[in-house]
């Protein structure tokens, strides 16, 4: 009985002594799976085993391993351009502290913790990407402009009187909102081929099917041979040279290249507008002189032809795609009248001289070419009652592209070398014409200094720019000005109807007189220059109808001294004796040389 009792007794303290040796057995695994770290044993990273370790352990092991992989260069495919660029210039990083917090159990359930002292298991877990995006953006965008294709269309050129296609070309463009996404794929993967970006493509309208049959059914033919129009027995010759300057072929209907024809500037050419004036003559006005003081037609007016660039275009066209003899046609012309004619002149009142001037002048060279070339331009002019003439309009700007060669002006009170020397004599020609045909100036400056050859208060110079000689044709009838011109001498004279008998001209003395001074020049562009004294004078026009008196005008001008101009002498070339200059002898206002 006592035994038992032991053997129960044995029993009832054993129970508690072995529960106790397991929960210090639990603590122990407890303890042991908290020391065994912060990460699942069998954990990696990319191939790099972060099992085992802390948090910042894990974070330091991928920051020494991942280093090369993904900091290497990412190579960019956008469309047809690759690019090259490192990571971190692309906003891309790896996050190894989120890597590592991310393979971290953080439970502190026992369960869980003594579980990591048995757990065997391989676990891969993938890098957690770091992006700034605002990096990424402006990467992407510069990425994006530098790889953009603009689409083209499929064309054809002319040049050089052949037919050279142009290829089409494939528009290309970054998609931006889809950039990101395949830049952070492209960069989580473990090898390193090229990452395509998404892309959008535009196809041309035009493509190489249509260049094909552009090219054969019109383009070769067109460049094949010269093309021929005829008027009136004439032939204007266009070869495919001058044809390609002035042809294209466009897109039109139904994607299909069109030619298109530049009618005017093929009108313009130089090649055919030359061969469009002989074959078509345009028309030609009357010319009027004197019979002793009455007006007669000394030629007469001539009815002319114009082709208009419309009509050559509708011409030329159609003769591209043939062959041969096939490419003749007639060019059409409309007649043009002549805007005066000897009947216009009697009908307009042109009757009678009405004034005539003539300024004579040293023959120089310069002189003869720049005085013929403006009583060119104003010969002929017809000015309509209550019309205005002008100088600078009529004659143009003296330049050589005008025309004009370099003569002596005046130019700041001296004597200087500049396109259109001379031109003042028939400036100072016209205003005189002018004076006496009774008609009323309107802008005119005389010289800045007196010149000894015209008359006192009766001469006028222009500046382009900014001294104009304009009068108004007042005198009732229309006026026409007849201009002509020696080597010595130029001659301006109105024809119309006289609305005076006379008119007179008065000068009264000169006053203010002022003496001029000295000035010393040098080098090749110096010009001797002879003193006179300055001083104003005033002239009287006097209008005189039916033998009285009927009216009176008065004309001041102010001239300074002409300082004298001593040029310090130039050493001459071995074996060439010295020349005298040429006396100079024209003058401008006191602006501009003329």
């Amino acid at each position: 009985m006592a035994r038992a009792i032991r053997s129960a007794g044995n029993r009832r303290f054993a129970l508690p002594v072995a529960a106790g040796a397991v929960v210090l057995a639990a603590g122990g695994l407890y303890a042991a799976g908290l020391a065994a770290g912060d990460v699942p044993d069998g954990t990696r990273v990319r191939g790099v085993d972060i099992g085992g370790m802390s948090r910042s352990e894990a974070q330091r092991t991928l920051d020494r391993e991942l280093a090369a992989t993904f900091g290497a260069p990412l190579t960019l495919r956008i469309g047809d351009r690759t690019e090259k660029a490192e990571p971190a210039a692309l906003g891309l990083s790896v996050d190894t502290a989120a890597t590592a917090g991310s393979a971290v159990n953080d439970s502190l359930d026992p369960v869980s913790v003594i579980g990591r002292l048995f757990s065997a298991e391989n676990r891969d877990i993938e890098p957690v990407i770091g992006v700034d995006e605002q990096k990424t953006r402006a990467a992407m965008a510069r990425m994006g402009a530098a790889a953009e294709r603009k689409v083209r269309d499929g064309a054809i050129s002319f040049e050089d009187g052949q037919a050279a296609a142009v290829a089409p070309v494939t528009g290309t463009s970054l998609v931006q909102d889809r950039a990101l996404d395949a830049l952070r794929d492209g960069y989580l993967r473990t090898n390193r081929s090229p990452v395509v970006m998404p892309v959008k493509q535009t196809p041309p309208r035009i493509g190489r099917a249509e260049i094909d049959r552009a090219m054969n059914s019109f383009a070769q033919p067109a460049m094949s041979g010269p093309v021929t129009l005829t008027l009136d027995g004439e032939a204007v010759t266009i070869a495919p040279s001058t044809l390609g300057r002035h042809l294209t072929m466009k897109p039109g209907a139904g994607d299909r290249l069109t030619p298109a024809l530049d009618s005017k500037g093929l009108l313009d050419d130089p090649e055919v507008s030359s061969q469009v004036r002989r074959a078509a003559q345009g028309p030609r006005n009357a010319v009027l002189g004197l019979d002793g003081e009455r007006v007669v037609v000394t030629r007469e007016a001539r009815a002319g032809h114009q082709v208009e660039e419309q009509a050559l275009g509708q011409a030329v066209l159609p003769l591209l795609t043939r062959e041969g003899a096939a490419r003749t046609a007639e060019i059409p012309a409309k007649a043009v009248q002549p805007e005066f004619t000897g009947e216009s002149a009697r009908r307009l009142g042109i009757k009678e001289k009405v004034s005539s001037f003539t300024v004579n002048f040293p023959t120089a060279p310069y002189r003869v070419t720049n005085i013929a070339r403006a009583v060119e331009r104003i010969d002929g002019s017809l000015v309509l009652p209550g019309k205005e003439w002008s100088f600078n309009r009529t004659v143009g700007e003296r330049t050589k592209e005008n025309g004009f060669v370099d003569g002596i002006m005046i130019n700041d009170g001296q004597y200087v070398k500049s396109p259109g020397g001379g031109v003042s004599a028939v400036a100072t020609t016209m205003f005189n014409a002018v004076f006496f045909a009774g008609v009323k100036p309107v802008e005119y400056g005389a010289h800045s200094f007196y010149i000894e050859r015209y008359p006192e208060g009766r001469e006028a110079t222009v500046a382009w720019g900014t001294l104009d000689m304009r009068w108004l044709n007042d005198s009732g009838n229309a006026l026409y000005v007849k201009a002509e011109s020696t080597d010595t001498s130029v001659t301006i004279s109105f024809l119309g109807t006289k609305k005076y008998d006379e008119v007179r001209a008065t000068k009264g003395p000169r006053t203010n007189v002022k003496e001029p001074g000295t000035r010393k020049g040098s080098g090749p562009e110096c010009e001797v220059q002879t003193p006179l004294e300055g001083f104003d004078v005033a002239v009287g026009r006097h209008f005189v109808k039916d033998g009285r008196e009927v009216g009176r005008e008065n004309f001041k001008t102010h001239y300074t001294p002409r300082d004298e101009v001593v040029c310090a002498p130039q050493e001459s070339a071995p074996g060439t004796a010295p020349q005298d200059a040429e006396p100079a002898a024209e003058a401008v206002g006191a602006t501009e040389a003329q």
